[in-house]
């Protein structure tokens, strides 16, 4: 079994990722690390972990872990990813995994040198239902998409949650803006290549809390929203000529209801759907993820597409400063 060693006790780890790690079929949870040695083992005692750190650099260089996942919260992912790569390693680091595309060159550099896998956390990748997505829009179900359609919003006014807090790298577009976008890069395997976009900041917090975007991505055009001050709503539409794709659940599937694709007809006289019951896509994730790590052909997300969503949300932000298009 691949031997995950976890970097802080955050309550994504505790409520998602390391569940999934210990329910797959190729991993479990072997440490866990925090810079207060009490939580550590009393995280690493409630999910039977064997081992406990006081620091994170005393996992890292554990020979009980063989892999890492990472987190900590945004301001911090780059500097871990690159320790943890160099202290070989393999790395799955929450997304967002940098704050700029340029950031990720050295987590690349780090990968590269000391040939381990690091891999963002986009759990989403690993959903059947995307790859359903995908197929209908290749296979033409559609027709010709011409518009994507996105929301993804939260009410969150916490001024202790890192989300409220930009010096920890906080904010709606870090957090969930990252969603809509890979997930029409994901479906299209087409890129943005200019936004327009207005961003609306707390005054308070000094995070942005509010996006509205527009993405000229060539062949058709993708708007979506985002919000850390609204209620909760989540959807994804892909509007062809032909029909019409509606994701109902597109990014925390099974919390905002069942995780079901729409394929509508050109007149909405007829609709099939897909469903796909009890898709665990955290745990889908660590297994392919442990899967590559072991030199296995598997699709993971890489590195490098890493960068081209980053660049897109850094587009955003120029365009919320400019007020016109931005270059992506």
């Amino acid at each position: 079994m691949f031997r995950w060693g976890i970097l802080s006790t955050a309550k994504i780890a505790r409520e998602h990722v390391i569940p999934a790690l210990n329910d797959s079929e190729n991993g479990l949870v072997a440490a866990v690390a925090s810079r207060d040695m009490t939580r550590a083992q009393a995280l690493a005692e409630r999910i039977g972990a064997p081992h406990a750190f006081g620091s994170y650099e005393a996992l890292l260089a554990s020979d009980a872990v063989d892999g890492v996942y990472i987190p900590l919260p945004t301001s911090d992912h780059v500097e871990w990813a690159v320790k943890a790569a160099d202290a070989g390693k393999h790395v799955l680091v929450e997304k967002p995994l940098a704050l700029n595309a340029d950031d990720i060159a050295p987590v690349i550099a780090a990968r590269d040198r000391n040939r381990v896998l690091v891999c963002e956390a986009f759990m989403v990748a690993y959903h059947p239902q995307w790859h359903k997505v995908r197929e209908l829009i290749a296979s033409g179900a559609i027709g010709r998409l011409r518009h994507v359609q996105g929301a993804f919003t939260y009410f969150n006014v916490d001024p202790v949650n890192m989300r409220n807090r930009p010096e920890l790298g906080g904010g709606g577009l870090p957090d969930i803006g990252v969603y809509p976008t890979v997930a029409t890069r994901l479906s299209t395997g087409k890129e943005p290549l200019k936004i327009r976009a207005r961003v609306e900041r707390d005054p308070a917090f000094g995070t942005d809390i509010y996006s509205h975007v527009t993405a000229d991505c060539g062949d058709f055009d993708m708007t979506f929203y985002v919000s850390t001050q609204m209620a909760a709503r989540q959807v994804m539409v892909f509007h062809g000529e032909a029909g019409f794709i509606e994701v109902a659940t597109p990014f925390n599937a099974r919390i905002y209801g069942d995780d079901t694709v729409t394929l509508h007809n050109h007149n909405h006289t007829e609709a099939t759907v897909y469903r796909f019951p009890d898709t665990r896509q955290y745990r889908l994730q660590a297994e392919a993820f442990v899967k590559a790590a072991r030199g296995e052909a598997v699709e993971v997300f890489p590195l490098e597409s890493s960068v081209k969503n980053q660049k897109v949300i850094d587009a955003i932000f120029r365009a919320g400063e400019s007020g016109g298009w931005e270059e992506v």
